[in-house]
């Protein structure tokens, strides 16, 4: 008998579920999390990419950017986000020509540049690798919030890097607008990318 008294709740739960959110309730616009209004982060950079060339954010206005830290020796992050990136451009057809990827490393004493183009173009021809100088990238880092520290190794030039595990996107006009965690999907970072397209 307490059972039979339970069920009346189960099924008003249930109903409840699939009515969906209550009237007035907020829907999330994006699965990234919202940062465009918040202060302290980074809004441009003055880096190279691997071809040497010298770069703002302002040189992709118009476009999506995606935007992370990491380096090239990393074992699963980066090239797990990479790869993940290559599939969120085969989901975005025709918009992929409007979303750059901006990679940067956090390990500019080991990743050249002719090692970050090699890197980045596996994934995507589109794809930039950006560094600083090793002496300048613990303040980019800081004003992007991202954590970063080098774990010594065996030997001094066998470390390896704990770091932030997100991405930053910015809209066509150039604002930070979200931060992508990982555990966010090709398809969830494509819908986010095409709702930031279309607002342009």
């Amino acid at each position: 008998m307490p059972r039979l008294r339970i069920l009346p709740f189960l099924l008003s739960a249930i109903l409840l579920g699939l009515a969906g959110p209550p009237a007035g309730a907020e829907i999330p616009r994006f699965k990234g999390t919202e940062v465009g209004g918040s202060g302290g982060y980074a809004q441009d950079f003055h880096l190279r990419d691997h071809d040497g060339r010298p770069h703002t954010l302002a040189d992709f206005r118009g476009k999506a950017v995606v935007l992370f830290f990491g380096y090239l020796q990393c074992p699963n992050y980066c090239p797990l986000t990479l790869a993940r990136l290559a599939e969120v451009m085969a989901l975005l057809g025709a918009d992929a020509q409007r979303v750059q990827v901006l990679f940067i490393t956090l390990d500019p004493e080991r990743d050249t540049p002719r090692a970050l183009k090699e890197y980045v173009s596996n994934f995507h021809p589109s794809f930039l690798g950006l560094h600083a100088t090793p002496e300048a990238t613990p303040g980019l880092a800081l004003k992007f919030r991202v954590y970063y520290r080098k774990v010594p190794g065996s030997t001094p030039g066998n470390y390896h890097i704990d770091h932030a595990v997100f991405s930053y996107a910015y809209d066509p006009a150039g604002r930070l607008r979200l931060r992508l965690s990982d555990s966010l999907s090709a398809a969830e970072i494509a819908a986010d990318l095409k709702r930031l397209l279309s607002a342009d």
